[in-house]
């Protein structure tokens, strides 16, 4: 499983000659100068310490996309290029406040960046795209785990008869499912307010309307009833939009449309209760690739194949359940994997799930 936790930049240091006790001094490139340049202009405070140049030659690489696309929608007049540079200078700031974030493993911060950067308008980069993906997989991911956790031992103490513990445990519970409810209900609204309006390429469609699947998904995990119906409709209207979209602009072997089977196949298995239509998703996907792995790019060859690996034992494992229930075994029975997220931790009533992607710092 991908690695989604990269090591804390590292700053060099040189050491400054004064007049009084030598002290540490943090030394900085031309490139870092460039970038807290445009952080001070953008009248954002960051710590003193330099970013490594891994990061700030990201940043500066968002810079140059940034201000091309502004280029176009504001033109060459003096008026609209000082709007330009002070929208670009917010959308620098925030993009490398966010990597400073990934790299802290601070999320909800790095959601808050990433958020006000898909609000300026336009296409987000691929790895700005990614940015805001991880930040919210991981938001959401901690209280995904948590919420299956308090919901086992839920049904721990109620086999046990404690009714005490029981009822502050849904209380707690019912905590958590509100904060679920509003990560997803935010970054729904930044999908349909900011990000699926201004995506432009086929690549990014599938992208954002997956995600928008994804998160709806999360919801109708926990929800009952109505909540429950109106969230796996929704969740199955992106997903296909997605795949509309997915079997025209994007290879069978793209780690996207890999992806969005992946967790498409899911969707079916655990909300609608379908092996079947699961299965025969998961399997076609996978013979789809099989069958055009002389496309496989060299660039997506990791994560295109880690994600027919998911898919390849998903269907040995909703076979290997159907054959146990066959067998007057139940489902829950069956071994089952965690999904590769990076901030959950395995539990036994888990499946395989697309990984969340990783940003390129």
């Amino acid at each position: 499983m991908a690695s989604f936790f990269h090591g804390h930049p590292q700053a060099g240091h040189t050491r400054g000659s004064t007049s009084g006790p030598a002290r540490w001094r943090p030394s900085t490139s031309p490139v870092q100068s460039t970038v807290v340049a445009a952080l001070g202009q953008a009248s954002v405070g960051v710590p003193a310490l330099p970013a490594s140049g891994r990061i700030a030659a990201g940043v500066l690489k968002s810079c140059q996309v940034a201000r091309s696309r502004l280029a176009k929608a504001t033109g060459p007049e003096p008026r609209a290029t000082q709007t330009m540079d002070r929208q670009v200078s917010v959308w620098d700031a925030r993009t490398f406040l966010a990597r400073l974030c990934e790299q802290a493993e601070r999320y909800d911060e790095m959601v808050t960046y990433m958020k006000e950067v898909a609000k300026l308008g336009g296409e987000l980069t691929v790895d700005e795209r990614n940015l805001l993906s991880v930040a919210y997989k991981n938001v959401v991911g901690t209280r995904r785990a948590s919420w299956r956790i308090i919901s086992s031992i839920e049904q721990k103490e109620e086999s046990k008869g404690s009714d005490k513990h029981v009822s502050t445990i849904k209380e707690y519970r019912s905590k958590i499912e509100t904060e679920l409810e509003k990560v997803c209900e935010d970054v729904l609204n930044v999908l349909d307010e900011s990000l699926i309006p201004n995506a432009a390429s086929g690549e990014s469609k599938v992208f954002y309307h997956k995600m928008k699947g994804d998160y709806h998904r999360y919801l109708a995990e926990f929800a009952s009833g109505e909540k429950r119906k109106g969230a796996a409709t929704a969740a199955h209207e992106a997903y296909k939009n997605a795949t509309d979209v997915a079997q025209t602009d994007l290879t069978p072997t793209h780690p996207i449309r890999l992806g969005l089977a992946l967790n498409f196949s899911v969707f079916y298995y655990e909300i609608l209760n379908s092996p079947d239509r699961a299965c025969h998703l998961a399997k076609q996907a996978f013979d789809d690739a099989i069958a055009e792995l002389d496309s496989l790019s060299e660039e997506s060859y990791r994560d295109s194949t880690l994600i027919m690996q998911l898919l390849r034992d998903n269907l040995t494992l909703w076979t290997s359940s159907d054959n146990a229930e066959a067998e007057g075994a139940g489902a829950a029975d069956a071994p089952k994997k965690e999904e590769g997220e990076a901030a959950d931790k395995p539990t036994e009533e888990a499946k395989a799930e697309e990984p969340a992607p990783e940003s390129t710092n």
